[in-house]
């Protein structure tokens, strides 16, 4: 559990200044080798706190998927956004992680002041989120799932958004066995990989995915699934 302080304290900062709608926003899905990253974008009511929020790392599946819908619940405004694995190889994970941020900042009804992003790299114009009007701050915090709560929401709907996906993706693909591992570089992936070719699914330009690839015969040969 953690503390109000703890994790209300960048909030109460701009709600001290004066800004009143503050967007928290987090991704989930850069490290595996598979499927596409997930982003969203949480707007809370302000002052509300819950102990149990805290980095989707840290919280186990079942208390994630509960806190995901208190959180879905609770909130002004929930925005999602995708960036394909195709869109990965192309732009890279870093650009693409930014693009499915952007697009989830896009799909909130609510124009935010403050958006509290977690990691050091989103460096994009906002303006166009509110006609133009004005510059919306843009706040990078390291860890920011562990020292926001608006953060560690979106941390966590992200993740259980892109868990469910990938366990969909685990009936289109079976033998990879994508419902555990979600794609991430397991023992257990890599050989499934080795053994039954990469799928449409599958980050060509992530060097695990990339090495098997140049070692197979006829490399353009694609597992469709079902």
């Amino acid at each position: 559990m953690t503390s109000e302080k703890e994790m209300m304290q960048i909030e109460n900062e701009f709600y001290a200044q004066g800004y009143s709608v503050i967007a928290g926003v987090d991704e989930a899905g850069c490290g595996p080798l598979a499927g596409p990253v997930v982003a969203c974008a949480v707007i809370l009511p302000r002052g509300y706190f819950n102990p149990f929020i805290y980095d989707s790392k840290k919280v186990l599946p079942k208390l994630r998927k509960e806190l995901c819908k208190v959180i879905s619940n609770v909130a002004v405004d929930i925005g999602v956004g995708i960036a394909s694995n195709e869109e990965i190889d192309k732009f890279n994970i870093r650009n693409a992680t930014k693009l499915a941020m952007l697009r989830a900042l896009l799909d909130l009804e609510i124009s935010p002041d403050v958006v509290l992003v977690d990691g050091n790299a989103f460096d994009v114009d906002l303006r166009m989120l509110n006609g133009m009007k004005g510059k919306i701050v843009v706040k990078n915090v390291i860890k920011g799932d562990r020292k926001s709560i608006s953060i560690a929401s979106a941390s966590i709907i992200a993740k259980v958004l892109r868990d469910e996906l990938m366990e969909y993706y685990d009936k289109v693909f079976p033998g990879y066995n994508f419902i555990s591992h979600k794609g991430y570089p397991t023992k257990e992936h890599l050989s499934a990989i080795r053994k039954l070719g990469i799928t449409r699914i599958h980050r060509k330009s992530y060097k695990p995915v990339r090495e098997i690839l140049n070692s197979l015969i006829q490399p353009e040969l694609l597992n469709e699934g079902k």
